[in-house]
């Protein structure tokens, strides 16, 4: 027993002197740990400077309950609890038991509010006893950023983020996402915290702390106007189409800045939100919208002129067992070449492109090459959809139909991002430019790094080509016989081409891809823009025409017709219809008339509103659709930022 007892002794005195520092520093280990302190994202701008994306500051508050002597902790408690009380909503007794009772388990990490702003944040720390500090007032902090969007779903698949999942797996769609590591995220700070119970850290007051470093901030290219013009323009006829799933994009053509993008799909409940970034992402088959870069290919190649004459005969062709058919019954005869493409004849763009390639498809689709149709944009958001177009020299893709079904747009895959690039090129002469979506990176008002226009291909064709296909795609527009013919406007010229595909036909034959790309104003281009509408219901209307090219018109108009267009409209009730039913109408009209309401019930919100707001009132919208009501009866005299509150369907 004696001996035993010696042997505890000796191994009480071998622990507590001999392998007491290691035991020390296991304990340590255990309770103690650096902890990483998250930096501030760098906010996302819009060109002018409006907020995109920010890193919003969120506090914890909470109190080491055993910190404040006896004295504080009973002179203040009741204050504290009542201020807690107002705060929250619950009765000050109920925090002054939680709160003993806290003291009383030694609970050093009471929680007294979560995720406040920083004006709730700053009321904290001057409540009773907690604005003595963390020393005397038992006063604990804990700020964690999130992430808002003051645009809400506007761009949102574009502005991006960045998240990181509980495995480390790491999503960065669009630019936040594509310039976080480079530029937005910071250089995360180190802090020292102590476990005091099972989940729970306390900070601990170190000199060696490492204070995180903020991010940058980016400027992107984004025009916040046009780019809600955009939005609902989209929003509108993918509603009124029933659509699956649309994307617009506005690029200025000089520079190749992104001003506007929008990607909207299709719920379950028949609502639309940005699901997937269509515009970068998805390629697909363009189908006549293609038929400007096979034009362009013949003219390059001087296999034809736009003077030639070529024979629809009653517009249906035949290769190997498969038609290729006109959308006008009975064909258009013999026609020229360039109003071939301005009617968007299958049948005479098959004729040109197969009877000049057809015993050397090779020089067709190398031309198509060296334009820079088959390579990626090499876009800074991730995500890029890759351009496919068969060449003759792959066996295994290349077959006999694959000529003549490239020359109306089958058979090859784009993204309406590549798409509206080339476009783009040929309204700049044939320069194209590379889509931009960033002006500028930041550290408060020190530029870091500014970006400038990068250019891809300095001519993808010659200035005589270039110009020719201007003159058919300003035709497409203006004359009778275009295809777009519809949306034709004598306050500003545009130019373009329509778009209609067959998708997905081996599963239904009723399914269309509508699209229109263009550029405007059609003889000084300042913009241009592509509209891409997937599945729309097909008894309302599926051609680009009907679909996608209203689209683009409204969205030039409501660009251009920001000169004192609309100022006010009389109240003559002969006039109501004309009003209600057509922004263009009310734009011929309501010159002359000054500082009357006019009647805007019958009107699509967004028309409603550019035109209200155009004469300086302020408006609100309750619910979504067309006006129903209005809260200012038209004929009534207005004053400048007066408030008017719309009634939609």
């Amino acid at each position: 027993m004696f001996i035993f007892s010696l042997l505890v002794v000796y191994k009480l005195i071998d622990i507590q002197f001999v392998q007491g520092n290691q035991y020390k520093e296991l304990a340590e280990k255990r309770t103690i740990k650096n902890i990483v302190i998250p930096a501030n994202r760098g906010n996302v701008y819009s060109a002018d400077g409006s907020l995109l994306a920010t890193s919003v500051p969120k506090y914890d508050i909470r109190i080491d309950a055993i910190t404040p002597s006896n004295k504080n902790f009973e002179k203040y408690l009741k204050p504290l609890c009542e201020a807690l009380s107002k705060f929250h909503g619950k009765s000050s007794a109920y925090y002054q038991q939680n709160i003993r009772k806290a003291r009383a388990n030694k609970n050093r990490y009471y929680l007294l509010a979560r995720n406040l702003g920083y004006s709730d944040y700053l009321k904290f720390r001057n409540f009773p006893l907690l604005k003595l500090g963390a020393f005397s007032g038992g006063l604990i902090v804990e700020q964690t950023t999130k992430r808002e969007y003051p645009m809400g779903g506007i761009a949102q698949r574009t502005i991006g983020y960045e998240r990181i999942d509980e495995d480390g797996n790491v999503t960065r769609p669009g630019i936040d996402g594509a310039f976080g590591v480079k530029y937005l995220r910071g250089v995360n700070g180190i802090r020292l915290k102590q476990k005091i119970g099972k989940g729970q850290w306390k900070p601990i007051q170190d000199f060696n702390q490492v204070e995180p470093q903020d991010g940058y901030d980016v400027y992107t290219t984004i025009d916040v106007n046009i780019q809600d013009i955009a939005h609902h323009a989209l929003l509108e006829q993918l509603e009124y189409f029933s659509a699956d799933h649309g994307c617009v994009v506005v690029m200025e053509t000089k520079t190749g800045e992104i001003k506007a993008i929008s990607n909207l799909g299709r719920t379950s409940k028949g609502t639309y939100y940005e699901r997937l970034n269509y515009a970068v992402g998805e390629s697909h088959e363009p189908g006549s919208t293609f038929k400007l870069m096979a034009m362009v290919a013949a003219l390059e190649d001087k296999v034809i002129d736009t003077s030639d004459v070529i024979d629809t005969g009653k517009g249906v062709l035949s290769f190997y067992g498969r038609k290729v058919r006109d959308s006008k019954n009975g064909g258009y005869g013999k026609i020229s070449a360039a109003r071939a493409f301005e009617v968007s004849s299958n049948t005479g763009l098959v004729k040109l492109i197969n009877n000049s390639y057809k015993n050397n498809p090779t020089k067709f689709v190398d031309r198509l090459y060296k334009m820079g149709l088959n390579n990626k944009l090499d876009l800074p958001i991730i995500g890029e959809g890759v351009p496919f177009i068969p060449h003759p020299s792959d066996k295994k893709e290349w077959d006999g139909l694959d000529l003549p079904w490239m020359a109306f747009g089958y058979g090859v895959s784009l993204t309406p991002l590549q798409i509206l690039t080339f476009y783009n090129a040929i309204a700049n002469d044939g320069e194209m430019v590379k889509p931009r979506f960033l002006r500028d990176v930041k550290e408060f008002s020190k530029v870091i790094v500014h970006f400038e226009k990068e250019v891809i291909n300095p001519s993808v064709c010659s200035l005589e080509t270039a110009k020719k296909v201007q003159q058919m795609m300003k035709n497409v527009i203006e004359k009778k016989h275009g295809t777009a013919h519809n949306i034709y406007s004598p306050n500003f010229s545009m130019a373009g081409k329509t778009g209609t595909c067959q998708t997905e036909y081996w599963i239904e034959s009723k399914r269309y891809i509508s699209s229109f790309v263009g550029y405007f104003p059609a003889d000084n281009p300042k913009y241009s823009c592509i509209v891409v509408i997937h599945k729309p219901d097909y008894k309302k209307g599926y051609y680009g025409s009907t679909v996608a090219a209203p689209v683009f018109k409204k969205i030039a108009q409501k660009i251009y017709t920001d000169t004192p267009v609309i100022d006010t409209v009389e109240n003559l009730d002969e006039k109501s219809a004309i009003v209600e039913q057509s922004y263009e109408a009310y734009y011929k009209t309501a010159q002359k008339y000054k500082t009357i309401m006019p009647n805007v019930e019958g009107m699509p919100a967004m028309d409603a509103i550019t035109l209200l707001e155009n004469m300086g009132m302020k408006v609100k919208l309750i619910g979504s659709g067309k006006v129903i009501k209005q809260s200012v009866a038209k004929g009534i005299k207005i004053r400048k930022n007066q408030i008017v509150v719309l009634e939609l369907s």
